[in-house]
């Protein structure tokens, strides 16, 4: 038997997004975002709402970093969330976060964080708060990446959101191949 929820913003796994943008003086800025996914082979979709100093960045500079949140940094990624740029404009060194500029787009990248897209503003909907984002680039630190150079995820050990808990939960255990598995089907 299946218990019903109702129409709610429940998804499993649900990506814990890191958004890094500067602000009109160059100060960094990051915010904490859950709903969003890739939407194109080249593009990002999230949900952010116009009154995120992080979206208001976003429309003046033309660019924002998305970075996977990770195990090591759950605190840091949780307090960029929770607290808003429009009341504390140092929250990413409050949040002990250092920032480098990105060599693509107009937007810093979380040194602390290992995995981030870089990403050109395509289009927003302030009504339906969807924010649409060019990926210019992926980038990696190398202690993330396996013997090919390619991310391990086990490594990388991002994090997903549980909204139906209010948790975070590590992801990186490996259950099958894919494109393979399903061979056996055939």
């Amino acid at each position: 038997m299946r218990k019903n929820f109702g129409a709610k913003p429940i998804l499993y796994p649900q990506p814990v997004f890191i958004l890094a943008t500067y602000g009109k003086d160059g100060t960094p800025d990051a915010m904490n975002a859950a709903w969003g996914g890739i939407s194109e082979s080249n593009q990002i979709t999230m949900c952010i709402s116009a009154g995120h100093k992080t979206m208001e960045n976003i429309l003046a500079r033309g660019a924002f970093t998305v970075s996977m949140a990770d195990a090591d940094h759950v605190v840091e990624c949780d307090y960029v969330g929770i607290v808003s740029g429009n009341k504390e404009p140092k929250k990413v060194e409050k949040a002990g976060f250092h920032t480098t500029k990105s060599e693509f787009v107009d937007a810093p990248l979380i040194d602390e964080l290992p995995m981030a897209l870089e990403c050109k503003l395509l289009s927003y909907d302030p009504e339906s708060c969807r924010l649409v984002g060019e990926i210019i680039n992926v980038c990696a630190d190398e202690k993330v990446l396996d013997e090919k150079g390619n991310i391990d995820p086990a490594k990388l050990r991002p994090i997903t959101y549980d909204p139906m808990n209010h948790a975070y939960l590590v992801l990186g255990e490996k259950v099958g191949n894919a494109f393979s598995d399903g061979n056996k089907l055939k």
